[in-house]
C-alpha cells in the first residue's frame, strides 16, 4: 500500500521544497492542506508541478485554516493518512508583538485541531511538527541548544511554538501518539518570501538601498545565524522518516521526556553582515548597509541562536552542502526570478 502524507502549509516555503523532495524520492500521495495567506503561495506548488507533469496526480490540495477543527466532512476529503507533517505556522517575530494572539491561535490551537484529527487516524505512522530554534532563546558565543534543553521564549512567536510543541508532547505521552520534534533555524533556498533576511538583501543590493544589520549594542558584533538550505531540511525529514526508528534513538539524558526531537542545522555559522557581503559579491554590486542596535530597534528579537546538531551526525546525516555553497545558486536563480523579490522587472 502506498504512504499517504498530509503536510500542512504545503503552499509554504519550506513547506512546497518538502513536497518538491518527496515527488522525486518517494512514491507517496501527497495531499496539501493550506489556508494560502501572507504564506502560502500556490505558485510555488505550480512552478515545480510544471517541471513534474506527470507527478500531477500524486497531489491532491484542500484549502482549510487550521484554526477550525478538521469536521467529518473535511476528514472524508482527506482520507487516511499515514504520516503528518505539520508546517502551518504564523511565523513573524514582528507581526506576533503587534498581535500575539492570532499566533496564539494559529500555532497553538491550529496544532491541537490537527493532533486531534491525528488521534483518529488508525494507520498513523508520524506525526512530525516543525517546530524553531527561537524556542531556546538567545545564545551566548559559547553555547549551542540541544533538542531537550530548557525553553527561553523571548517574543510571542517563539512562546506560540513552544506551546504547539509542548501540546505535541502531551499527545504523545498521553494518547500515545507517534511524534516527532523538528527544530530548524534560518532556513533559506529558491521561492522564500522576501521580508527574509537572504531575499530581502538580494533585493535591496539589487536597487541600491541601505540595508539594516542588527548588532550588539555597541554595534561590534552583528547577529549571527546557521543557515540551512530547505533543500536539505526535507532530506533530514525524509532520512528520519525513513532511515532511523527514531522511538529508539537514545539521548544523553534518560530522565528527560521520551518525545523524540531533533535539531535540523546547517553546517557553518555565519555573521549577517559576512551573509551580506556574500550576496553583494555574488552579484557583483556594491553593499550599502548600517549596523543597528538590535534590541533597540526591535525588542523581543535575539542577537544569536545556535543549536546543537551532533545528534543528527551520530545519526548519519548532514546537510549536504553549506550555506557558501548554495549562496550563488540561490541568488541567481532569485535574480533570473525577480517577481519572488516582489519586483515586475529583472534588474540588470
Amino acid at each position: 500500500m502506498t504512504t499517504k502524507a498530509l503536510i500542512t502549509g504545503s503552499a509554504g516555503f519550506i513547506g512546497h521544497h518538502l513536497v518538491t523532495h518527496l515527488l522525486d524520492n518517494t512514491d507517496w500521495e501527497i495531499v496539501c492542506l493550506d489556508r494560502l495567506d501572507v504564506s502560502g503561495n500556490l505558485n510555488r506548488l505550480s512552478e515545480i508541478l510544471q517541471d513534474r507533469p506527470s507527478q500531477k496526480t500524486r497531489i491532491s490540495l484542500i484549502y482549510h485554516d487550521l484554526k477550525s477543527e478538521i469536521n467529518s466532512m473535511l476528514e472524508s476529503v482527506i482520507g487516511p493518512v499515514n504520516i503528518i507533517l505539520h508546517l502551518a505556522a504564523a511565523s513573524h517575530v514582528d507581526r506576533s508583538i503587534l498581535n500575539p494572539m492570532e499566533f496564539v491561535m494559529d500555532n497553538v490551537v491550529g496544532t491541537v485541531n490537527l493532533l486531534q484529527f491525528a488521534r483518529r487516524q488508525d494507520q498513523l505512522q508520524r506525526f512530525v511538527y516543525f517546530s524553531t530554534d527561537e524556542v531556546f532563546g538567545p545564545a551566548t558565543k559559547s553555547v549551542s541548544f540541544k533538542e531537550k534543553d530548557r525553553y527561553n521564549c523571548t517574543n510571542p512567536y517563539s512562546a506560540s511554538k513552544a506551546g504547539g510543541e509542548e501540546m505535541c508532547v502531551a499527545f504523545h505521552n498521553t494518547y500515545g501518539l507517534p511524534m516527532m520534534i523538528l527544530h530548524t533555524m534560518n532556513v533559506f533556498g529558491e521561492r522564500q518570501h522576501p521580508e527574509k533576511f537572504i531575499p530581502m538583501c538580494i533585493r535591496k543590493i539589487l536597487l541600491d538601498e541601505e540595508i539594516l544589520i542588527h548588532a550588539n549594542a555597541t554595534l561590534t558584533e552583528p547577529g549571527s545565524r546557521f543557515y540551512v538550505h530547505a533543500r536539505d531540511v526535507a532530506d533530514a525529514v525524509l532520512y528520519l522518516l525513513t532511515q532511523i526508528n527514531v522511538d529508539d534513538v537514545k539521548y544523553p539524558d534518560e530522565l528527560v521526556a521520551e518525545c523524540p526531537k531533533f535539531n535540523i542545522v546547517g553546517i557553518n555559522e555565519i555573521d549577517n553582515l559576512t551573509m551580506a557581503n556574500s550576496i553583494a559579491a555574488v552579484l557583483d554590486r556594491p553593499l550599502r548597509y548600517r549596523l543597528i542596535d538590535y534590541h533597540s530597534s526591535r525588542p523581543g528579537h535575539d542577537l544569536r541562536y545556535a543549536l546543537d546538531g551532533s545528534l543528527m551526525t551520530r545519526l548519519g546525516w548532514q546537510p549536504k552542502q553549506s550555506v557558501k555553497q548554495w549562496l550563488p545558486g540561490v541568488v541567481k536563480w532569485t535574480v533570473e526570478n525577480y517577481s519572488w523579490l516582489g519586483l515586475n522587472r529583472k534588474i540588470q
